[in-house]
């Protein structure tokens, strides 16, 4: 694991923040190298579905011109909500590292969790706490200037 590529997550995080979405950022890696950067764009796309691991799945399938990334792992600020921790089994990701736990909304470690499902397709290996401290203040922040 290399926290260059969190610090990169944590980038998309800070400009997810500065346009006024929720601060979450998420890289893919494949042999090394970011292959796609994504940060959270629900709001400026007005799609529940532009969540920064959903945006940056999509661009890393059309880098690499497949569907599935198992030579791939994720970097996420925030633990994936079960919407996208669906799409990072159906894309056989093969390691998730995530930053900040969600109680409220995760998919991963709290919720459903999916890849514990029975019927999961397939069940990535996940390192969780990554950066934990600085993804969640981040967040804290976020949501503090909301109130």
């Amino acid at each position: 694991m290399s926290l260059a590529f969190i610090e990169d997550a944590l980038q998309q995080a800070e400009a997810a923040f500065a346009a006024g979405e929720v601060p979450v950022g998420a890289v893919v890696v494949r042999h090394g190298t970011v292959i796609a950067a994504a940060r959270n764009r629900v709001e400026a796309d007005q799609n529940p579905q532009a969540h920064a691991e959903m945006l940056a799945i999509a661009e890393a399938c059309r880098v690499l011109g497949r569907k599935w990334l198992e030579d791939c792992d994720l970097y996420v600020t925030l633990e994936p909500c079960p919407m996208c921790a669906g799409a990072l089994s159906l894309a056989r990701i093969r390691r998730v590292y995530y930053g900040a736990a969600d109680p409220k909304s995760g998919g991963v470690d709290h919720g459903p969790r999916v890849f514990a499902q029975p019927n999961c397709h397939h069940a990535p290996e996940v390192i969780a706490g990554v950066e934990e401290r600085r993804c969640g203040e981040l967040l804290t922040a976020f949501f503090a200037q909301r109130r």
